[in-house]
């Protein structure tokens, strides 16, 4: 397939597009067999909680992405979980 362009578009890049300009051809239609065997789930829920932790540690995960830095703790704290509960 040729590529069109130079580098990856960013998020408002695509947004910005108009449908007919997006490369859709290896996407395969949704037929009925997909909604057919679709499921619904709900949404996990996260509990909101309040933690205090030292400022080193918050200015580390906030240099490295300021918008997202709560959902990369998050991450991180959730690797430990899963590496922990598999030595179990």
């Amino acid at each position: 397939m040729k590529k069109k362009y130079e580098k990856p578009l960013t998020t408002e890049q695509i947004a910005a597009l108009p449908d007919k300009a997006i490369d859709t051809t290896d996407t395969p239609e949704l037929d009925e067999k997909f909604w057919k065997n679709a499921k619904l789930s709900p949404p996990r829920t996260k509990p909101n909680v309040s933690l205090r932790l030292p400022e080193d540690v918050v200015d580390f995960f906030r240099k490295e992405n300021p918008k997202g830095y709560t959902s990369r703790m998050a991450a991180v704290l959730s690797a430990y979980v899963q590496a922990h509960q598999t030595k179990s």
